[in-house]
């Protein structure tokens, strides 16, 4: 048997990143997700707003100015979670538990945050503070900038709205470096038109982003949750090919508003709302589209975000159970995207190194730069059972292991995991496998303390690695005669 060695992981050709939760629905843990999908993402978006001086902040929109909405936006700020942090707020609340809890998992935060258009340097200064132990993240300020329903859309100008992204990157980049900031505009919405939308009025917030991006819905029924979908009036549904076509004419357009810099593209926002398509048609589209993607030599998209995992409507790969919001109703786009994700296109890329002994340190840099120890295994036959056992100096260890393809977490203070279920498909017959295993940061934060680069960089010492238990047949009862 081979000795376990390094393994390097770095950036899919097209990575995938999922939203988890926004006014459509709640958030849900990150040990329930990597159960439903079998792989951790490289980022988790999280959707908030910042409106620290508004009447009602800091309680949800919808909470604090309760009345018979006519559409979701039918509030004085954002109906999204507030963001309770920034000047004079507190790192206790829901944003900064899931943000842990997201990368306590082995994936990085995306935090969209709408945000007061005339909020002052401080108040950003403050947030971006917030942010500065949470490792290599990315914030997307106002996005859909370019659109009419957003708050910070109807109290400033769209130049107003292109100067605070502006500024918001520069108060960012100084305040904290490890976090990108995110462009995202319409984009181009027509192939016959030349520009993308407002494409002057931004040209500058497109130079100051670091990553550029558009949302896109292959079908939407924007008049969800206040009409049913009957007819075209608040819901349409489109062409898949043509709206690849209008994303990737808009990181073309991205490029020449950064003089000829290609700076990372991502689609924060894709999925076909079963609202319009039905559930069948609705995973059929996001295939689709994830073929054209393979298919395209051009390999211009970076990264896109899934919307959504659980929804109290039809845009997520599970519906909210209405008797009970904790359970969800998986939809057939789920099956769909579990294959999309498992596909070497969209997965992390890999990178074998030299063979390793203990005491070992491993360099967790966030999910498209990271290093990870591979335990290389003879199996002869397909295992019945395969626990993962983590004794002493690994017991209070926080793990991300895949086996046969399948992921699993070990929380600190876990002694057993039971990684059967990685064998359930029925498809390995026995021969060669591993356990690759890496270490995020047990607290979700990165510490301070360990020096040049902590901003960026987590590093966990093991010094040892698990024991495994492999059973190939049934267990024998002890009473005789029993089969």
């Amino acid at each position: 048997m081979r000795k376990p060695y390094l393994v390097r992981f770095g950036p899919a050709v097209c990575a995938v990143d999922l939203c988890d939760g926004s006014e459509r629905g709640e958030y849900v843990n990150q040990d329930y997700i990597l159960t439903r999908l079998g792989r951790p993402h490289r980022a988790i978006n999280l959707m908030y707003c910042y409106y620290p001086n508004d009447e009602g902040w800091p309680l949800r929109a919808s909470v604090a100015h309760a009345h018979d909405a006519q559409f979701a936006w039918d509030y004085p700020y954002d109906d999204y979670f507030p963001y309770t942090g920034g000047l004079g707020g507190s790192h206790d609340g829901p944003v900064f538990e899931q943000m842990r809890d997201i990368r306590r998992h082995g994936q990085d935060v995306c935090l969209t945050l709408t945000m007061d258009p005339f909020l002052p340097d401080e108040h950003i200064a403050a947030v971006a503070r917030d942010l500065r132990t949470f490792g290599r993240m990315t914030v997307r300020i106002n996005h859909e900038a370019t659109g009419s329903w957003f708050s910070f859309n109807k109290r400033a100008s769209y130049e107003q709205v292109a100067g605070f992204f502006v500024r918001a990157c520069r108060v960012f980049h100084a305040e904290a470096p490890n976090c990108k900031v995110v462009l995202c505009l319409d984009g181009c919405k027509e192939l016959s038109e030349r520009k993308m939308v407002m494409e002057d009025i931004f040209t500058e917030a497109a130079k100051a982003a670091d990553i550029v991006s558009v949302d896109r819905y292959l079908a939407l029924h924007w008049g969800w949750p206040n009409d049913v979908c009957v007819d075209g009036r608040s819901a349409a549904d489109y062409d898949t090919d043509d709206i690849y076509k209008l994303a990737k004419k808009s990181y073309r357009r991205y490029t020449i508003m950064n003089d000829g810099v290609k700076k990372p593209m991502v689609m924060s926002e894709l999925n076909a709302d079963g609202d319009v398509t039905g559930p069948f048609y609705q995973a059929e589209k996001v295939a689709r589209f994830c073929e054209l993607l393979k298919a395209d030599r051009e390999h211009w998209l970076s990264g896109f975000t899934m919307y959504q995992f659980r929804d109290r409507g039809r845009l997520g790969l599970e519906i909210e159970d209405p008797n009970n919001p904790e359970n969800g109703i998986e939809q057939p786009v789920l099956s769909v995207y579990r294959d999309i994700i498992k596909d070497p296109f969209f997965s992390p890329s890999r990178r074998a190194g030299k063979a390793v002994k203990l005491p070992l340190t491993l360099r967790y840099g966030g999910t498209e730069d990271f290093e990870a120890v591979c335990i290389p295994m003879e199996l002869t036959g397909a295992p019945v059972l395969f626990e993962a056992y983590f004794d002493r100096e690994l017991a209070d260890a926080n793990l991300m292991f895949e086996v046969n393809g399948r992921w699993f977490y070990k929380a600190p203070g876990v002694k057993c995991i039971d990684a059967s279920s990685a064998f359930f498909d029925g498809r390995f017959t026995g021969g060669e496998t591993a356990v690759t295993l890496y270490a995020p940061p047990a607290s979700g934060e990165n510490d301070p303390a360990q020096g040049d680069g902590w901003q960026t960089d987590y590093f966990t010492t093991l010094t040892a690695l698990p024991r495994f238990r492999v059973v190939y047949g049934p267990i024998l009862n002890a009473v005789k005669g029993r089969s």
